[in-house]
């Protein structure tokens, strides 16, 4: 445990960035599954689902929860097995 002052603020201020970080990053894996799900089941209305994980993925990169390529590289893999299931 710390005894100086301002390092007693920055484990406060890291503790409360971290529960934020946390909260972001589960709500990104939820709307992952969710599009996963949504292209496993109708394939024709996978659409909708691929277009909200991008715009999730980019918010999420540009606010610094994830890596920009992290998120190109998530928006791509989803988009490809939209268009796989959406041609199967």
């Amino acid at each position: 445990m710390p005894n100086i002052k301002s390092a007693k603020k920055r484990v406060k201020v890291i503790s409360k960035k971290t529960e934020a970080n946390k909260s972001k990053k589960s709500e990104i894996r939820t709307e992952i599954k969710k599009a996963k799900a949504s292209i496993a089941a109708s394939p024709a209305e996978s659409a909708e689902a691929v277009k909200a994980i991008q715009v999730t993925m980019d918010k999420a990169a540009a606010k610094g929860f994830i890596h920009k390529k992290n998120a190109a590289r998530k928006k791509s893999r989803i988009a490809k097995a939209a268009a796989k299931a959406a041609n199967a």
